[in-house]
């Protein structure tokens, strides 16, 4: 629902309209919980807008329909979740390999296999990053309120296109159904595709650039896709030690080169001492704002660094918010996927996890704040 200078909207059809004013004009996907409805609210609205819809026979058929609409010029994103995530792994792989720009949104649910279908979870977050073989960098982005389904659904594009990599929108069932009215919605400036214009530009890379202009389809240019180990103009070098190391280096290096910019957080509040300090992602940040708030009423300084980019991370942010809190609580939906980065980055640091998994159940502000009560005074 639009009115005016706001909006009435969930998590996936804010994800669905940010990528539709993103550019993006293919989709293909398959219907899985909790994601269905942003594949169904697109399949209607793309099409008004000059795009194209289908609806593939499985996951993997839609990723790699996905690759090919990107290949051919159409900025192109699939949306699933859980089991559709892990069928999708290698054909994202091939994306990192070929260099193609698309974006994959995973509403997040419990698993392993089919676990409880309807319900939210955070058990992804290394599936995300790690989900494929070899070495290999994607970038993984998460909202934790509907008005940042939509803007990092553009960002999610603009990273995509920019540097030529798969970025992955991290959602979960309670931001994906959550309902909000949103106010002052701004859509950040968008990145249109870079396109070689003369045949004599290598397209994987150069002496002088770690991303290159990709090569047109059907305009004369000679263009070569092979998710083998390649040279800088598509050519198969699979015995070439050397021209493996440059390449996997490089596709590493173009994301990690630019961590500054890619690494999307807030702390609040910005400076000084805190005697309890949350990391928090995804919907379980809206619990540690609230339980912070919560603490403050009770005579504690609180804080929140929220993380809005999951890969890769800045470690330097994270140990200067860990360095200013007596204890450091990081809450999620699962075992402690990014209490593990926390404590890595914060060896001498009092980091405490706090986890929940089975039946969707969410992390309360109340139960929060009272554990981070008991683990500040011990």
């Amino acid at each position: 629902m639009r009115s005016g200078d706001w909006r009435y909207w969930s998590g996936n059809i804010a994800v669905a309209e940010g990528a539709l004013d993103a550019g993006c004009r293919f989709f293909a996907g398959y219907p899985i919980t909790p994601s269905s409805d942003l594949m169904e609210y697109i399949a209607r609205e793309l099409p008004r807008r000059g795009g194209i819809f289908v609806q593939a026979e499985d996951e993997i058929a839609a990723v790699n329909m996905v690759i090919g609409a990107s290949m051919a010029g159409c900025k192109a994103m699939t949306a699933t979740s859980g089991p559709g995530f892990s069928l999708m792994q290698e054909g994202i792989g091939y994306a990192v390999m070929t260099e193609v720009p698309m974006v994959v949104v995973n509403v997040m649910r419990l698993g392993p296999a089919t676990g409880q279908a309807t319900k939210a979870g955070q058990g992804d977050v290394m599936q995300a990053r790690w989900g494929r073989h070899g070495d290999q960098c994607v970038v993984v982005l998460c909202p934790a309120t509907v008005a940042e389904c939509y803007s990092l659904a553009i960002t999610a594009f603009n990273v995509s296109e920019e540097l030529r990599v798969p970025v992955i929108l991290l959602s979960d069932e309670h931001i994906a159904h959550m309902w909000e009215v949103v106010r002052g919605l701004e859509r950040p400036p968008v990145v249109e595709r870079r396109w070689a214009e003369t045949p004599d530009t290598p397209p994987f890379g150069s002496p002088d650039a770690d991303v290159t202009p990709m090569h047109p389809l059907g305009r004369g240019f000679n263009v070569m896709y092979t998710g083998s180990t390649h040279d800088e103009w598509g050519f198969r070098r699979t015995q070439d030690p050397e021209v493996h190391e440059r390449l996997v280096a490089r596709l590493w290096r173009k994301v990690h080169s630019r961590l500054d910019r890619l690494f999307i957080y807030s702390v609040e509040p910005g400076e000084g001492h805190l005697d309890v300090g949350f990391v928090a992602y995804g919907s379980v940040y809206r619990s540690a704002a609230q339980a912070a708030r919560m603490l403050a009423g009770r005579g504690y300084r609180a804080g929140v660094l929220k993380l809005n980019t999951l890969w890769p991370l800045r470690r330097d942010v994270i140990e200067g918010f860990c360095r200013r809190a007596s204890v450091v609580v990081v809450p999620e939906l699962n075992l402690g996927q990014v209490a593990g980065d926390v404590r890595a980055a914060c060896p001498g640091s009092n980091v405490y996890g706090y986890s929940k998994v089975g039946g969707g159940r969410p992390i309360y502000p109340e139960e929060l704040c009272s554990f981070a009560e008991e683990v500040a005074r011990r």
